[in-house]
């Protein structure tokens, strides 16, 4: 497939100042796309965007990839209802550090050049930013953004004038790269439509020349119609020590098959001729999870590297029932206790202690009615007695379960 092709099959084709994407067939262009340092770690939905950056270059486009330093200063309003909480220069730091190193393990294998917004505000002086940004940015242009009116509105809780001019730090951006780096076109999220128009725009007053917007749809959760990327316990992270790579295999592992498609066009680079062999294979048998077993392998190796498959895999085995908790050892015992709680007990230790220790149960009262009501395993199976019984114990190790979810499962050592 060449370019638009391949961005239309992976789901990538949203708002474009194109007039027809078919000119990404044609000769390289130099294109940005970036990630506010807000948090210590890039999200699933940053990652899906990255994919569609990782689909441009490998057709040959040339990236620069920013890290916000300026804007992670001041924070994105889009789609917020209230003010960010300004963080500090030094978390802004470590916060580009950790995206930065996010950055290089994505686009593994890939040329491309990073960029800090940071570089070139640091010494921007506030007269020379009205007259070279703020004389050429319309007000109406500002005041007609949906989430500005919003804000503005009866029972709205206002703006700041920091988060107001956000929009022309951005636009900024995308004027400074298209006259250092020779940028012209921005990649970006749908929830960034707004803030990149404004970039056109401002190099059209400036410079006269014509630049475009490309952006990604979100991915939505078919399941669900809601934005897809959290868990119960919130954002899917790529920092493992935000969501451990167990925890994120297991997100992957657990997706819907109504978007498992679309998942893997997204967040994996397997071929077409590859993802229709193994929906095609998925289809013949849907309890075995061919396909979300492929799409967690792939984005987990993506974003944790091999060994974290395999110890994922490991950990899952033995928290599934697969293998005989006995055997787990090692890394393995270590991320199991990453991920779900423990405790220790007596070889004829108090079952509903253990479930009340482990956060199972609120009380010793409704542990004993978890139990009585044949919610509670041991290893796998059903008990409805009061005590751990010394065979419970696999060398020294047993799962306690109320459910049948993963997350709700205990690691219950002598």
């Amino acid at each position: 497939m060449n370019a638009s092709e391949e961005l239309a099959w992976r789901g990538f084709v949203n708002q474009t100042t194109y007039k027809d994407i078919a000119v990404l067939n044609g000769d390289p262009v130099t294109f940005y796309w970036g990630v506010d340092p807000s948090a210590d770690s890039m999200q699933i939905g940053n990652l899906a965007a990255a994919m569609m950056a990782k689909c441009f270059i490998k057709h040959g486009h040339k990236p620069i990839l920013l890290v916000g330093g300026a804007t992670g200063l001041i924070g994105d309003p889009d789609g917020k209802s209230e003010e960010r909480t300004l963080i500090t220069q030094e978390q802004v730091e470590h916060n580009k550090s950790v995206i930065a190193a996010q950055y290089a393990k994505v686009f593994e294998g890939y040329e491309f050049t990073i960029v800090d917004n940071y570089d070139w505000f640091k010494d921007f002086n506030y007269l020379s930013f009205l007259r070279d940004v703020g004389k050429n940015v319309p007000m109406r242009q500002m005041l007609n953004r949906d989430f500005v009116e919003s804000r503005l509105q009866e029972g709205g809780a206002g703006i700041s004038y920091a988060e107001f001019s956000y929009v022309l730090i951005q636009a900024y951006d995308f004027l400074h790269l298209h006259e250092e780096y020779g940028v012209t076109l921005q990649v970006c999220g749908s929830d960034q439509w707004g803030n990149s128009i404004a970039g056109v725009d401002l190099i059209r007053r400036k410079t006269g020349h014509e630049t475009h917007v490309y952006s990604t749809p979100l991915v939505i959760n078919k399941a669900t119609g809601k934005k897809f990327g959290k868990s119960e316990a919130g954002a899917i992270w790529l920092d493992a020590n935000k969501t451990s790579p167990t925890e994120f295999y297991q997100f992957w592992i657990n997706a819907d098959d109504l978007g498992v498609e679309d998942y893997l066009k997204v967040f994996t680079e397997l071929d077409k001729q590859t993802i229709d062999d193994l929906l095609a294979q998925h289809a013949q048998n849907r309890q075995a999870r061919l396909a979300q077993t492929r799409l967690a392998e792939e984005v987990t190796r993506l974003i944790h590297g091999q060994e974290a498959v395999e110890l994922a895999q490991a950990v899952t085995q033995f928290l599934t029932g697969a293998r005989d908790i006995g055997e787990a050892e090692g890394a393995v015992i270590e991320e199991i206790h990453r991920n779900i709680p423990s405790a220790k007990s007596q070889a004829e230790g108090s079952i509903a202690t253990a479930l009340v220790e482990t956060a199972l149960a609120s009380s010793l009262t409704d542990a004993r009615r978890l139990i009585q009501g044949n919610a509670v395993s041991i290893n796998g199976q059903k008990v409805v007695r009061d005590n751990f019984a010394s065979d419970d114990f696999r060398n020294g190790k047993l799962l306690i379960r109320r459910g049948k979810a993963f997350k709700d499962s205990a690691f219950i050592e002598l």
